[in-house]
């Protein structure tokens, strides 16, 4: 049976505040799911909070917190469980680093990639898997980038630190399946947020050329001929999420209008 209801079921979404996240969060609610929203701004959250569809009874909610740094969200998220909470569903998400060639990367840039990507999402992993494997019902998904396929021009950091992420992923997926806990990547090709357009006024500005110019040649890249909106990306967040979905595991999951050069 196609059963895509989340009814009874609670998902951890991060950086839920504005973009792809808060995409998921609406399209995870939508499906009856109660959602804690994660971000840095709280005042955001609580409007993203209120405007969350409910119609099934949900309790939304959100936790204000920095993934700059790991010790306030490992207290945050302990202090959620330790209430007798459970999660049933992650959604890690983070906006990307800053664009730039890898030859000219620094340390610290890698580093803090590093921590705000890679461990905080198995900071988080590892906080809520013994409430999914006690439920027999998990789903850890990571929105990450098509660079874990081909690595895209200018992004070094950003290709080096989400490839690292979804060989994580991958190595989880596969010791976390008999409990019924799928580990998988989504994989966001140009999409309408606020990353695609600093990409895009970067670029701008580094080439001298117009932004409708760099868009043009973006979108020439794209089978499609358009960029993605939000709410696509969420979709294919929302089905991996589902109990339909219980045999996906370990796979990435490209949603780029067929953009990337590779199967």
């Amino acid at each position: 049976m196609f059963d895509i209801q989340l009814t009874g079921k609670t998902a951890f979404v991060c950086g839920s505040s504005q973009g792809i996240g808060r995409a998921c969060a609406e399209q995870l609610a939508a499906l009856g799911a109660t959602v804690i929203l994660l971000a840095r701004n709280a005042e955001r959250l609580a409007e993203v909070r209120d405007a969350l569809p409910a119609a099934l009874g949900q309790q939304h909610a959100y936790l204000a917190v920095d993934f700059a740094d790991l010790k306030a969200l490992e207290t945050a998220v302990s202090g959620w469980i330790s209430a007798g909470n459970q999660v049933h569903i992650l959604v890690n998400n983070t906006g990307g680093p800053p664009a730039g060639p890898v030859g000219s990367a620094t340390q610290a840039e890698f580093l803090s990639a590093f921590q705000n990507h890679l461990l905080a999402n198995h900071l988080l992993a590892t906080l809520l898997l013994p409430g999914m494997k006690a439920a027999g019902y998990g789903r850890i998904i990571n929105i990450i980038s098509t660079s874990v396929k081909v690595p895209l021009k200018g992004l070094g950091v950003s290709n080096t630190i989400r490839a690292a992420v979804a060989n994580w992923a991958k190595t989880l997926s596969n010791e976390v399946a008999a409990f019924g806990v799928t580990v998988n990547n989504v994989l966001p090709g140009a999409t309408k947020t606020v990353r695609l357009e600093s990409i895009l006024e970067n670029k701008a500005a580094k080439t001298g050329h117009g932004l409708a110019a760099v868009e043009a040649e973006m979108l020439a890249e794209i089978p499609a001929g358009r960029f993605g909106e939000a709410k696509e990306v969420a979709a294919a967040v929302a089905f991996l999420a589902t109990p339909s979905a219980a045999y996906i595991n370990g796979i990435n999951v490209p949603v780029d209008g067929g953009r990337t050069g590779s199967l």
